[in-house]
């Protein structure tokens, strides 16, 4: 089942749904998401999160309506998202399978009201065993968030995996890559804000 956490402002607070990993558990991936929706929790929002064992879906397939549960709940959650944050390792240069097939049943949202992504803050954020593929991989994702009409964080998140980045037991060793997930939920939740801020004017 996907990790959520609550707030305090219940079904008012924005919900930033997190997206990504391997299918091994703990990943530096998954840990990274982790890391920047803990600080979006403690910023006032609700946050979900489905990692890699959650992301193994079958291939999307278009021509057909037939959807497992876990990619039922995988769109169903983008719905409802007012925020994502995406992270993959990277996979020869790019992004993996695992995490472009989930970003492949975003199509189911291509005829909602709010088209894929559209308007929505995205935080990117790569891994990889060196800097070369993390970078890579990074500006790859950025790339598809431009594709479903997000808007990529000025703060993106590449991780180099070869250098220590958590203890033994989940904890981050490295300060620059604490301070980056503080700054990537801060943009998300200034973003989300001034949008809120904004309908409320329209619609007074």
């Amino acid at each position: 089942m996907p990790f959520e956490t609550g707030s305090e402002l219940g079904a008012q607070a924005p919900l930033i749904v997190g997206l990504g990993g391997t299918l091994r558990p703990q990943s530096s991936t998954e840990r990274v998401i982790r890391l920047v929706l803990d600080n979006a929790s403690s910023l006032g929002a609700r946050t979900l999160q489905f990692t890699g064992g959650e992301l193994n879906l079958p291939h999307y397939a278009p021509e057909t309506t037939e959807r497992t549960n876990e990619a039922s709940q995988l769109i169903e959650a983008l719905r409802d998202a007012d925020a994502v944050v995406i992270g993959s390792p990277g996979y020869h240069g790019g992004i993996s399978g695992l995490v472009k097939n989930a970003l492949d049943y975003t199509e189911d949202l291509s005829r909602d009201a709010r088209v894929y992504l559209d308007m929505m803050p995205v935080g990117c954020i790569a891994t990889g065993a060196g800097w070369q593929g993390a970078n890579g991989t990074l500006v790859a994702l950025r790339a598809v968030t431009h594709s479903l009409r997000g808007w990529p964080t000025p703060m993106g998140i590449a991780v180099n995996t070869a250098e220590p980045v958590f203890d033994a037991d989940g904890k981050c060793l490295n300060a620059g890559l604490t301070s980056q997930a503080k700054i990537m939920a801060e943009q998300i939740l200034r973003f989300l804000r001034r949008a809120r801020a904004e309908d409320w004017g329209a619609n007074s």
